[in-house]
């Protein structure tokens, strides 16, 4: 970095952030418009794009069916968060911190809302009973990795994708600094996995879940374009595991599922019943087009 900046006595939001997302960046929470969200014929509805996030509970979701958990049927419904969909007025009720992915559960007397798709995960995992262990110290190492993923991921995507990919500008210092922190991270994942088929041992968990999204699409080459740049294909463990999981036929059509970009044929913008994956990609294209 050449320029030195120094902070004012009392920060004051002046002026856009800069970058891809500058224009739904703000300082303050709440709705910015009223928009009711829609609801469908299952009690499960989820709201949410298939960002790493979004794409965990969608990957919870068809594996819970996958499985035989038919309760676990849910139609999803896309948020485009570069339109700014999540600072409607319907989207804050169920999530007031205006990310995704939300979940509503409306099979009881009171519907449950659900945000932080940590806990939508650990809701799910109770409710079906399923992908997360029952006895210790199984369900304990499982919480180990599910909240390792909530504190680690922000350094990878808002600290190194946003200085690495999002930012008006590259600048060495935090493309260093982060670069230096994922590589950690990933070196951690990689001696973890370096003894144990998954994160939490021999079962594929909710951790698992959690995690691959972010780190198991890093080294698959999604995100960022970087993965040349960090070197991934070093962490043989951390690559045996993702491709483990990308084989899972319910991990490919959670990839799916609110998808709003990238190749048409990898696109499901909204899910409401199994079927939807048997559409043609030239009746899905045409379909979404008309939307």
């Amino acid at each position: 970095m050449t320029d030195t900046y120094t902070p004012p006595k009392v920060w004051t939001w002046n002026s856009e952030s800069g970058g891809r997302f500058a224009s739904i960046n703000r300082p303050i929470a709440g709705p910015t418009h009223d928009k009711e969200l829609p609801v469908g014929k299952h009690p499960l509805q989820l709201y949410s794009l298939a960002t790493p996030n979004g794409v965990k509970v969608t990957i919870m979701l068809e594996e819970l069916l996958a499985a035989g958990h038919k309760g676990a049927e849910y139609d999803a419904w896309l948020i485009r968060i570069n339109d700014g969909d999540q600072f409607g007025s319907g989207f804050v009720e169920i999530n007031p911190n205006s990310k995704i992915p939300a979940l509503m559960d409306r099979s009881g007397k009171e519907p449950v809302r659900l945000f932080e798709s940590g806990s939508i995960l650990t809701y799910l995992a109770e409710k079906f009973g399923a992908f997360l262990p029952s006895e210790q110290p199984k369900r304990a190492e499982t919480f180990n990795w599910l909240f390792w993923q909530m504190g680690a991921a922000p350094y990878l995507g808002g600290g190194f994708g946003h200085f690495y990919a999002y930012a008006p500008e590259k600048w060495e210092y935090p493309i260093n600094r982060f670069a230096m922190e994922v590589k950690r991270q990933l070196d951690v994942l990689d001696r973890r996995l370096a003894d144990n088929e998954y994160l939490a041992g021999e079962d594929y968990t909710i951790a698992d879940m959690a995690v691959w999204p972010w780190y198991g699409g890093l080294v698959k080459g999604w995100l960022y374009e970087a993965a040349e740049f960090l070197s991934v294909h070093e962490y043989k463990n951390v690559n045996r595991w993702a491709d483990a999981i990308h084989e899972r036929p319910a991990v490919k059509r959670g990839r799916m599922v609110n998808r709003a970009f990238g190749d048409p044929a990898t696109q499901l913008h909204e899910r409401h019943d199994a079927s939807d994956f048997e559409t043609s990609t030239q009746d899905k294209i045409a379909d979404q087009a008309a939307e």
